[in-house]
C-alpha cells in the first residue's frame, strides 16, 4: 500500500482569497446545480431561501430523520424520512423521545434513524466512519460520479471522499480540514463549509477523477432492538411462518413478532440446553453489537427456548455460496465475504468474547450480499456429549474445530481463528464440505499428523499463505482476526496508492 506525501502546510483562508464572499456564495448556490445538496433524507438545497423555518441556526435538538419508521409498538412514533423532529429526551440509550413539530405528535424513535438536522451526519452523502474497504463495497457497480464521503482511518480531523471514476473505479481522496474549520482537497482551493466543497465539485472535476453526480445511496439502518424495553417475550407474541431449516441448535424459522416486525426464530431443541444458562449468555450476547453481527433482539426462556434475531433475506454464506450467487461470484467477491467475517470476528476478539462454531453454515448473508456472523455463544450452551469424535450421532463440526478444542474442549477465540482459515477454504471452493471423503476421526488424525489440507486450484498462492498461518499447531502462533482482517481488506491493494494522485493537487 503506497503512502501519503508528508501533509501539506494548510492554506489560510481570507474574506478575498480562496472563500467566496457572500455575494459570491449566494450566486453560487442559485445557479443550477447537477446534484441536490440536501440534508440526509431530505430534499432541500444547502443553501436556505429567506425565511425558512429551518435555517442553520436551529436549535440542538433540532433532528431529521434519516429513514422511514413504522411504529412497533404502543408509544412509538412512526415518521418518514426527511421529517423534522425535536428531540426531548435522548439518554435512554437507543430509544429518543421525540416530537413532531408540525403535529405535535410524541413517542419514542430509534436514536441511529435520526440526526442533528444540521449536522454532517444528516447529509445524504455522508457515511460516518466505514472503512475504505466498505466504501468500495458500497460503490460497487455504481454509476461514475457516484460517490460518498466518509471518517478517515487513520487521520483525526480529516476525511476522505470516495467517487467512481469514468472507468468504474473507486478512487479515494484526502479531505483535510483548516484550522478555523474550512476543508480542502487541493491547497489551492478552500471551502468554508463540506456542502461548498462537494457543491464544487459536483460542477467540475478540477483535477477529481470526475464530477460528483449523485451520493450513493444508503441502506436502511438495522433497528437494534424489537422496540423499547423488550428483551424477554412471550411465545405468543411470535407468529411461526416458514421453517428455513434445522442443526445442531434446533430448526430456524421465519417468524413475525407482534404482527408486526420479520424476525428470524431460533427453536431450540427441547432439553438441549439449560433454561437459566441459556438466559444468562443471551444476556451476554446481547451487549455484542457490530455491523457485522447479527443483531440478538430478544429470546423465549421458557421451553421451547428461542432466540429472536434480525432476519437476513439470504440465508447462510452456504446455501449463498452454493447457489447462482456464489457460482458467478469474482474472487474479489469471495475473498470480500471472508473480509466481512474476519469484521465480526474481529470484533469478538476485541470483546474478549469467543464464537466456538465459525462455519459457512453459520455466517448469514443479507441484502447486497453483506455477510455478518451468526449464532455466537450458543455452542457453549450444548451437552458436552456431542463433542465427541467417535460418536455415532456425532453433531459437532469437527472438521472446523482446532485439534486443542476438538480433543480437549480448550476453546479460545485461537481456535475460532482454526475454524476461520476452514471456513475461507468453504468460500474459495464455492461451498465445498471441507476434508473430502474423510470422516470426523479420520481428519483429527490427520490433523494430529501435521497435516493440512491441499491447496484448491483456484485459491491464489497468497491467499493460501493466510489459510495456513489460521492452522499453526501452537495456538498463540495464529494471527489475530485483527491481523486477518487487514490482510483480507488489503489482499488487491498491494502496491497501489491508498489515496488518488489529483493531478497538480
Amino acid at each position: 500500500m503506497g503512502c501519503l506525501m508528508s501533509k501539506p502546510k494548510p492554506p489560510k483562508a481570507s474574506g478575498g482569497g480562496a472563500f467566496p464572499s457572500t455575494h459570491q456564495q449566494s450566486m453560487m448556490h442559485n445557479d443550477t446545480n447537477p446534484i441536490h445538496i440536501q440534508a440526509q433524507g431530505g430534499h432541500r438545497n444547502h443553501a436556505q431561501p429567506a425565511g425558512n423555518p429551518y435555517t442553520e441556526t436551529s436549535s440542538v435538538n433540532n433532528y431529521v430523520a434519516l429513514f422511514d419508521y413504522q411504529a412497533r409498538m404502543e408509544g412509538d412514533l412512526s415518521f418518514n424520512k426527511g421529517e423534522r423532529l425535536i428531540i426531548l429526551n435522548n439518554n435512554q440509550g437507543d430509544w429518543w423521545e421525540a416530537k413532531k413539530p408540525a403535529t405535535g405528535e410524541r413517542g419514542y424513535v430509534p436514536s441511529n434513524y435520526v440526526a442533528e438536522a444540521d449536522s454532517i451526519k444528516a447529509k445524504e452523502w455522508f457515511f460516518g466512519p466505514i472503512r475504505r474497504v466498505d466504501a468500495e463495497r458500497c460503490l460497487g457497480n455504481r454509476a461514475p460520479g457516484t460517490f460518498l464521503i466518509r471518517e478517515a482511518e487513520t487521520m483525526v480531523n480529516t476525511f476522505s471522499l470516495s467517487v467512481v471514476s469514468e472507468s468504474r473505479a473507486v478512487k479515494h481522496y484526502r479531505i483535510r480540514k483548516l484550522d478555523n474549520g474550512g476543508f480542502y482537497i487541493s491547497t489551492r482551493v478552500t471551502f468554508a463549509t463540506m456542502d461548498d466543497l462537494v457543491l464544487h465539485y459536483s460542477r467540475t472535476s478540477d483535477g477529481l477523477c470526475c464530477r460528483l453526480l449523485l451520493a450513493c445511496p444508503q441502506e436502511t439502518a438495522d433497528v437494534r432492538d424489537l422496540g423499547r424495553d423488550v428483551w424477554e417475550v412471550n411465545h405468543r407474541d411470535i407468529q411461526l411462518i416458514d421453517k428455513l431449516g434445522s442443526g445442531m441448535f434446533g430448526e430456524v424459522w421465519k417468524g413475525i413478532w407482534n404482527g408486526r416486525v420479520d424476525v428470524a426464530v431460533k427453536k431450540m431443541k427441547p432439553g438441549s440446553m439449560d433454561p437459566e444458562a441459556f438466559k444468562d449468555e443471551a444476556t451476554v450476547m446481547k451487549t455484542l453489537r457490530h455491523p457485522r453481527l447479527v443483531s440478538l433482539f430478544a429470546v423465549c426462556s421458557a421451553e421451547p427456548l428461542m432466540i429472536i434475531t434480525e432476519i437476513m433475506t439470504n440465508g447462510s454464506l452456504l446455501t449463498y455460496l452454493k447457489d447462482r450467487a456464489g457460482k458467478h461470484a469474482t474472487l474479489p467477491q469471495l475473498i470480500d465475504m471472508g473480509t466481512m467475517v474476519a469484521q465480526g470476528m474481529a470484533y469478538i476478539e476485541r470483546m474478549n468474547y469467543i464464537h466456538r462454531d465459525v462455519r459457512a453454515d453459520n455466517m448469514l448473508v443479507g441484502q447486497n450480499g453483506i455477510v455478518k456472523v451468526g449464532d455466537f455463544g450458543l455452542a457453549r450452551l450444548l451437552d458436552e456429549n456431542i463433542y465427541n469424535p467417535d460418536s455415532a450421532n456425532i453433531k459437532f463440526p469437527i472438521k472446523w474445530t482446532a485439534p486443542e478444542a476438538a480433543l480437549y474442549f480448550k476453546f479460545t477465540i485461537k481456535s475460532d481463528v482454526w475454524s476461520f482459515g476452514v471456513l475461507m477454504t468453504e468460500i474459495i471452493t464455492r461451498g465445498r464440505t471441507p476434508y473430502p471423503g474423510m470422516n470426523n476421526r479420520q481428519v483429527l488424525d490427520f490433523v494430529e499428523r501435521g497435516e493440512r489440507m491441499t491447496k484448491p486450484n483456484q485459491c491464489p498462492p497468497h491467499l493460501w499463505e493466510i489459510i495456513m498461518s489460521c492452522w499453526q499447531e501452537q495456538a498463540e502462533r495464529r494471527p489475530t482476526f485483527e491481523a486477518l482482517q487487514n490482510q483480507l481488506e488489503d489482499f488487491f491493494i498491494g502496491a497501489e496508492k491508498q489515496y488518488a494522485d489529483t493531478g497538480g493537487f
